[in-house]
């Protein structure tokens, strides 16, 4: 027969757990002593970069977005306050600032065209055409940084991709799996057709002409009824090549 454990023997068990239990808390606060140290050095060393690297820093998108980069694996966001020591070493608070007020601009100003749906790369690049001459030069990289910042703010800002696109809306439309999916097929000539989208996605022309239907209300869509064919074309600026709208307008 197996004899039970004694009281003595549990206690001792339990001053064993006990031990194990503070050995294993001394190890975790050794290690995250160890790792505060790591972080406190390695963010003097990222302060001393940027003083010897400032002008590079504010001048080239390349070397700006490396910087956020390392930034970011230490996690210091130089970008969150337009006080402070990053803002007054470097400027790219108030860079992002004006940046964000830009972007928002832009955004509004083609909204009647694209419903709030811009494509990044045409943002950029009216972006880079608005900006005076002498200015710092942006990047696609920056332009999403300031959007980041325009959401925290609750402005309704967002950079969504769409296949192998990304867009910034601009709106509160919410786009479903369904939107998407036109979205992402009409890249390859700006338009859909209701019966272009049923055979390339299997749907049936019900649902198909629904999901175009909400993308016109939404004013993501305009409509081209001027084909012989008698189809009706929707067409999508926000996800339209660029050589495509250019040579409509």
């Amino acid at each position: 027969m197996r004899r039970r454990a004694g009281i003595s023997g549990l206690q001792t068990a339990a001053n064993t757990r006990d031990q194990f239990r503070l050995v294993g808390q001394n190890v975790a606060q050794i290690k995250a002593d160890v790792m505060k140290e790591q972080l406190a050095t390695f963010r003097t060393q990222l302060e001393e970069f940027a003083r010897k690297y400032k002008n590079e820093i504010r001048k080239n998108p390349t070397f700006r977005s490396q910087f956020h980069e390392m930034c970011a694996q230490i996690g210091v966001d130089p970008l969150a306050s337009n006080k402070g020591f990053w803002a007054e070493l470097l400027g790219i608070g108030d860079f992002y600032y004006e940046l964000g007020i830009q972007i928002v601009e832009i955004c509004v100003a083609t909204r009647s065209h694209n419903g709030g749906l811009i494509d990044l790369q045409e943002l950029h690049r009216v972006l880079c055409q608005r900006r005076k001459a002498g200015r710092e030069p942006v990047s696609e990289d920056d332009c999403i940084r300031a959007i980041k910042k325009l959401k925290v703010l609750g402005s309704g800002f967002e950079v969504i991709s769409v296949g192998k696109k990304k867009l910034v809306r601009s709106v509160p439309t919410e786009l479903n799996r369904d939107h998407n999916q036109i979205l992402e097929l009409a890249q390859a000539q700006g338009y859909v057709t209701v019966e272009e989208v049923q055979r390339s996605l299997s749907w049936s022309s019900r649902r198909a002409g629904d999901a175009l239907e909400t993308l016109l209300e939404e004013g993501l869509a305009m409509v081209d009824d001027g084909h012989r064919d008698g189809r009706r074309r929707y067409w999508f600026p926000c996800v339209a090549p660029i050589s495509v709208v250019s040579s409509s307008g």
